[in-house]
């Protein structure tokens, strides 16, 4: 029998024999800071949106653009550019929005700078090569109480970045990562790699994409090559007092006469 009462009972009884798993609720302070650095995402997806837009309009025309379009020069080129009505209209409504998105996100990153000056964990983040202020805010943010994961594995786990794992019998299968748990912890990880560092000094650590082609005669690779080809035909045994090439040339005469050959 399963109703509303049986239910609440099972839940007491778990709950004071302490079987109940508890979740974590994230903290009024913690959630702030979450929702200040999703939001200053947001904006800047948007502002970097329709400079892609600009860029597009001016490749669509066949204009050729400078190296930096953004900067001050850029921008009066921009400006004095000579474009039909309808194309100059969405070059400055897109310019239009990425000045009003410029000041917001200016004010939220000063705000998560302030917020980011007396944490020492964000210190300790910004010591790994390719950390920033902004990538270490959003690890403390999108985490939490680091205090809840036992290890490592358990962080991994959590954030989604384990590959899954599926066992049948003795047999192992380990596919694609789980993408379970938070998805602005993947988000940000990847962007946070040093990019100061040589490829080449990274690349011996890296295990390579397949491995190295085997010797199609391994096992013989180390023997004397033999001192002339084998003939494979009594015919053609001109070279049949070389060493075995007339026991092989009679054993394939003997499978033609067998085989009606």
């Amino acid at each position: 029998m399963k109703n509303d009462k049986v239910d609440a009972q099972t839940l007491a009884q778990l709950l004071r024999a302490d079987l109940l798993p508890e979740a974590w609720i994230a903290p009024q302070p913690v959630g702030d800071l979450r929702a200040l650095l999703r939001h200053r995402v947001s904006l800047v997806r948007l502002s970097t949106a329709s400079k892609n837009r600009v860029h597009a309009m001016l490749a669509d025309r066949g204009v050729h653009q400078p190296a930096s379009l953004w900067t001050t020069a850029g921008r009066a080129w921009l400006a004095a550019l000579e474009l039909p009505p309808v194309p100059r209209q969405i070059v400055d409504d897109c310019c239009g929005l990425i000045d009003t998105l410029a000041e917001p996100i200016a004010r939220l990153e000063r705000e998560v700078n302030k917020l980011a000056k007396p944490d020492p964990r964000v210190a300790a983040l910004m010591a790994l090569p390719g950390v920033g202020r902004l990538t270490a805010m959003t690890l403390l943010a999108e985490i939490g109480d680091i205090h809840r994961f036992p290890n490592a594995r358990k962080l991994c786990a959590w954030a989604g970045l384990t590959p899954a794992v599926r066992n049948s019998d003795r047999k192992v299968r380990h596919g694609h990562i789980t993408k379970q748990g938070s998805v602005w912890v993947r988000w940000i990880l990847p962007g946070s790699h040093p990019t100061s560092q040589d490829p080449a000094a990274v690349r011996p650590h890296l295990r390579p994409d397949r491995p190295p082609p085997r010797h199609p005669d391994r096992h013989r690779r180390d023997r004397p090559q033999a001192a002339g080809p084998l003939l494979s035909h009594p015919h053609r045994a001109g070279g049949a007092h070389h060493r075995g090439g007339h026991h092989r040339a009679r054993s394939h005469y003997r499978m033609s006469l067998q085989h009606g050959r």
